[in-house]
């Protein structure tokens, strides 16, 4: 099981290592080139982008854990279908982001205090980075389906593109063009359709076979195909903006501190995350090995990936535990060298060494459960974590002022973990309950 584990593990790590050199490269060359209000806008047009896309998380987390099962059972034209009707509610999610967009920008920096300097500069990353919508969301939709089938090495091909050609270009239009720090925005946009290009190369030259022999008429499938995806979607959806009471609440409340401490808690909200871009590549392996060991009615199989991924994930939390704690100021060093950002950054660094081996086992759990395609604990999980992030801020936030903030990103982590471990009895019996994949959403 160690051997199939590492097999998906491996290239997702790959491609997951370029992901946060992306956030961080780009947060370095604005850091380099512009104040601290820059940075604070990019950090807020980078939240305006996971308000949008954290809401349309399932067509990467439910096509991953649906085509799984579906690969599992041996329905090669489910899978197929499945693909289909991702992309369908990508192209029409995109659509509506366009529409959108203007209002979007116009509420959301009504809700959100910071200097005029910093949402001007939001504004301008917005409106560039928005003409990728349909790239950005396709691609959730062709990773999660890459995942499903077990195979994470063009999902691998397809990040590394991606991530590789937005440091470049990132990089180029920043530095090396008149342009200056809004060329982030640009390389971007370059990435991301670069990205979806190559995707559809390897769908067709790799997965051809599996669209064989489906009807015009069954491409979107059944209405009750779409019910039942839109079944778990749903309970997904519900997730998403709980994730953003968190993730784009530790933001905005940020600002309500001033510029230089939403500077910080962008720099340290990165580090935080990129231990998880290795812990993720588990989580992937738990996703495509617990679905696909559902969908075949395995029950030895997917016992012994839960092991095997909690012996992996206490290792690479213990790794950046130990990271963080040594080098910590030194990885912030990396990011900016703006002596007034550095010193303010110094009071949190015990946590940024506390997060990384909970967080790596919240995120384990949540690949455990996209396979299971358990979506009502998936969303209850998430509505108790935001419910703990809120109720901690709140509680504390007169006596500790910003560390508040963290204290509060720490509690929600705790409330995954404990949630989930305590509902995984319940959620393996269920999905071994019927036959039907269906008996594992609800």
């Amino acid at each position: 099981m160690n051997r199939q584990v590492l097999k998906l593990a491996v290239p997702s790590i790959l491609a997951n290592v370029t992901i946060p050199l992306v956030g961080l490269v780009d947060t370095a060359i604005v850091g380099h080139l512009a104040d601290a209000s820059i940075i604070g806008g990019i950090a807020i047009g980078t939240m305006l982008f996971d308000l949008l896309y954290w809401n349309f998380a399932f067509l990467r987390v439910g096509t991953s854990g649906l085509t799984a099962q579906a690969f599992g059972a041996g329905e090669r034209h489910h899978c197929a279908r499945l693909l289909t009707q991702s992309l369908a509610i990508a192209l029409v999610a995109a659509l509506f982001i366009y529409a959108i967009q203007w209002a979007f920008v116009w509420a959301v920096l009504q809700c959100v205090p910071c200097s005029i300097e910093a949402a001007a500069f939001a504004r301008q990353y917005f409106f560039v980075r928005v003409w990728a919508a349909p790239c950005t969301l396709a691609l959730m939709a062709l990773k999660g389906w890459f995942i499903g089938m077990q195979d994470t090495v063009s999902p691998m091909v397809t990040d590394i593109v991606v991530n590789v050609v937005n440091m470049v270009a990132s990089y180029v239009l920043a530095v090396q063009t008149p342009i200056g720090a809004i060329g982030v925005a640009y390389g971007t946009v370059i990435a991301q359709v670069s990205g979806l290009a190559v995707a559809l190369v390897i769908l067709m030259l790799r997965y051809r076979k599996t669209f064989d022999g489906l009807l015009p008429k069954e491409v979107l499938g059944t209405w009750q195909d779409l019910k039942h995806m839109m079944h778990l979607n749903g309970n997904l959806f519900i997730r998403s903006l709980c994730f953003m009471v968190i993730y784009v609440g530790f933001t905005a409340l940020s600002a309500r501190y001033g510029d230089e401490a939403l500077a910080v808690g962008s720099i340290l909200m990165k580090l935080f995350m990129l231990f998880s871009y290795f812990a993720d590549g588990f989580a992937y392996a738990g996703e495509a090995l617990t679905g696909r060991y559902i969908g075949e009615g395995n029950r030895q199989s997917v016992k012994q990936v839960v092991w095997v991924l909690i012996a992996w994930s206490t290792g690479i939390g213990l790794l950046f535990t130990l990271l963080y704690g040594v080098w910590g100021q030194q990885c912030i060093w990396l990011m900016t060298d703006q002596e007034d950002i550095l010193q303010a950054s110094l009071p949190f660094l015990g946590w940024l060494t506390a997060m990384p081996l909970l967080s790596t086992y919240a995120f384990m759990w949540d690949g455990i459960f996209v396979g299971a395609t358990d979506g009502r604990s998936i969303r209850n999980v998430m509505i108790w974590a935001s419910a703990a992030f809120v109720i901690v801020y709140m509680a504390t936030e007169n006596l500790w002022g910003v560390q508040a903030l963290y204290a509060a990103y720490f509690a929600h982590l705790v409330a995954r973990v404990v949630y989930l471990s305590i509902k995984w009895r319940k959620t393996y019996d269920r999905a071994f309950a019927k036959p039907e994949v269906e008996s594992t959403e609800e």
